[in-house]
């Protein structure tokens, strides 16, 4: 085990914000996550746990010991003729185990390509795109008790997924490291191409009866077109939640705003496009210093170089109270602030 002393994390989050850490050590082996939790270094030092830095806004130095996830492997645990069960270890590349999958035939998560970060945050959000989210096709996590060391598992409904979200961003926040997580794929697919642009998309591939490969390419094609590149732009993505309303709240805002954009979010509620409420109040592609909204995308707030986590934390508030004030609709971060 490691440990190295003011450490940067600008090539670790994927803003590139220059932060540094009073503490760092990358975890390669589950034995030296299970030495660093017993260590006097641990229990006296605040700690944060690093994926692939996608989810995280960092706003200072961190006063404390950075915990850098490097535990890597993908394992087939059982297939049979219709599907397969894979174990992945959490610091692997959420979309590179997606391209794997693809490549091998496996359906259930293509719709969820080029989503940035670790596969160990996937389930910490339930992250989730043009239809699908990673509880679809979920068994169970490994997560090692930060306070106890000891390694406990969780199934589908003890990781209690909601939109975003998860037991372990609520009440089992900052608790937890999770080691791996283990999904079910078809070898059938069941395509989802109703949500978002993937239909268009795959009409003007000319892609009339689509395979899983496909839809991914779909996918990629669509998000490379509205999001920036983070090893380009520095961005974490979508920066906002889309806030979810009730049918009431959005039959009133439909009236006032035709054109506004909304999903279907279950009998009682209606799921708002954070983008386009940030579009109507002016700040798609709005440039504040080193900071701003991207030009194709008004949801992504990017670093055009040396931003400060603080500026960009500045503009999400300035955001924040324009929609509020202008459609009276909270819109929450969906990144982690630090």
């Amino acid at each position: 085990m490691h440990i190295q002393e003011g450490q940067s994390l600008k090539s670790m989050n994927t803003f590139g914000i220059d932060a540094k850490a009073k503490y760092l050590s990358i975890i390669r082996e589950i034995s030296d996550l299970e030495t660093l939790v017993k260590s006097n270094l641990f229990k006296e030092e605040n700690h944060l746990i690093l994926g692939g830095g996608s989810n995280i806004l960092l706003t200072k130095d961190y006063n404390g010991l950075v915990i850098k996830n490097e535990l890597k492997g993908i394992s087939l645990i059982n297939e049979d003729n219709a599907s397969v069960i894979l174990k992945i270890m959490s610091g692997e590349v959420w979309h590179e185990l997606v391209l794997y999958c693809v490549e091998n035939n496996w359906a259930g998560i293509e719709n969820l390509s080029l989503i940035p970060g670790s596969v160990g945050a996937a389930p910490m959000q339930n992250i989730g795109a043009y239809g699908v989210e990673l509880k679809s096709v979920f068994i169970e996590l490994e997560a090692l008790h930060l306070e106890s060391g000891e390694v406990h598992t969780f199934d589908k409904k003890a990781c209690d997924f909601g939109y975003r979200q998860s037991v372990f961003k609520n009440r089992l926040k900052e608790q937890y490291f999770i080691l791996s997580i283990t999904i079910k794929l078809l070898k059938k697919p069941k395509l989802h191409l109703t949500y978002g642009a993937i239909n268009d998309t795959l009409k003007l591939m000319g892609k009339s009866k689509p395979n899983i490969k496909d839809v991914s390419q779909a996918v990629i094609q669509i998000r490379q077109s509205k999001l920036p590149n983070p090893s380009e732009l520095g961005n974490s993505g979508s920066f906002f939640k889309n806030p979810i309303v009730e049918n009431e709240k959005f039959k009133e805002l439909k009236l006032n705003y035709p054109n506004i954009v909304a999903y279907p979010a279950g009998e009682k509620h209606t799921k708002l496009a954070a983008g386009w409420l940030i579009e109507q109040c002016g700040y798609k592609g709005k440039r504040y210093g080193d900071t701003g909204s991207h030009k194709h995308q008004a949801l992504v707030l990017v670093n055009y170089g040396n931003a400060k986590g603080k500026d960009i934390w500045n503009l999400a508030l300035k955001i924040q109270a324009s929609v509020k004030a202008k459609f009276d609709v909270d819109i929450q971060p969906e990144v982690n602030i630090i």
